[in-house]
């Protein structure tokens, strides 16, 4: 059992074991997030060590929840870091063209591509759906894109073979594109 898991498993009972969990999250959580904001369009205003105190306030900052495993605390600091970058899109989009939001495909079926706003916010849209038919291949996606883990790491952290994350990243890559496209 990892430091990490330890630490997660004493925040219900231990009230210092919250200042513990952040200097040992802190760096890959920055590393993360600087690697999915080097592929933001330039001219962000975000920056990657922003998203990380962003995420950690929402993730409940200094009174953590009760968190399972390193696979429940990554998956939640994923899903913060998504709706973050999706709330800056909206805010922005809103400024920009008065919230008129419309899909927007994008070339290829590589997600990491640079995306704007629009594309990001279809993207979204995609994705809910995604989840709403398949739960795993959609988690998959929020790691892989918005938390920038590669096949290995979403492996370690979901509890499957890289195979297995591999196989799924295809399909869900394949599915957003249809869905983002469809007219």
């Amino acid at each position: 059992m990892s430091e990490l898991t330890v630490i997660l498993q004493r925040l219900d009972r231990d009230p210092h074991a919250a200042s513990e969990l952040l200097p040992l999250v802190y760096e890959e959580l920055r590393q993360l997030a600087a690697a999915k904001m080097a592929r933001e369009n330039p001219g962000q205003t975000l920056q990657a060590t922003a998203l990380v105190h962003e995420a950690w306030l929402r993730l409940g900052g200094d009174d953590q929840p009760e968190w399972q495993n390193r696979a429940h605390f990554f998956a939640a600091a994923a899903e913060a870091m998504r709706r973050i970058l999706i709330e800056n899109a909206r805010r922005k989009n809103y400024l920009r063209h008065g919230g008129g939001v419309k899909r927007v495909g994008f070339e290829g079926l590589e997600l990491a591509a640079q995306m704007d706003d629009e594309q990001l916010l279809a993207l979204h849209e995609a994705l809910d759906q995604l989840a709403a038919h398949d739960a795993e291949k959609a988690e998959i996606v929020k790691l892989r894109f918005f938390a920038g883990l590669t096949n290995e790491q979403v492996a370690g952290v979901l509890g499957v073979s890289e195979p297995t994350v591999k196989r799924h990243w295809a399909y869900a890559r394949a599915w957003l594109f249809r869905a983002m496209n469809a007219e």
